[in-house]
């Protein structure tokens, strides 16, 4: 088994970011062939996910669509830190995504990318990717 650290550090209140050619490039210094790749957010304003990679017009539209139903600027929300929207898109998403990995590649549709969602930047955000084989 291996685990890689990542970091990134995001420029703007929301946004998706590709991690898809990171995790790649994690199962190819593993070394392993074939097995799962676990990719984990460990912040409760952030998430992972799978989704479309040829246009970038649907990563807009899901922060929009986030942004709909859970707003950033709703006095209802009672957390202190006034970001509880990023906290609810994080419990949404979900803060990991398992990937199978078959012949050294992951298994993903044609056009699916891996994706590190931020709700609450910017900030510097870390990822892990744990490759295990079997």
């Amino acid at each position: 088994m291996k685990v890689f650290k990542h970091e990134l550090h995001i420029d703007s209140e929301e946004k998706m970011i590709a991690i898809t050619d990171i995790v790649r490039g994690d199962i190819e210094v593993s070394g392993i062939f074939d097995g799962v790749a676990v990719i984990m957010c460990p912040h409760t304003t952030a998430a992972i996910t799978v989704s479309e990679n040829t246009d970038p017009n649907v990563q807009h539209d899901m922060l929009y669509a986030f942004e709909k139903v859970f707003p950033r600027n709703d006095n209802e929300y009672l957390h202190e830190d006034g970001n509880s929207f990023a906290h609810i898109k994080s419990a949404a998403v979900g803060v990991s995504e398992s990937l199978i990995i078959e012949n050294g590649r992951l298994i993903l549709g044609i056009w699916q990318d891996l994706y590190f969602c931020e709700f609450d930047g910017p900030r510097t955000r870390y990822f892990y990717v744990k490759i295990m084989e079997g």
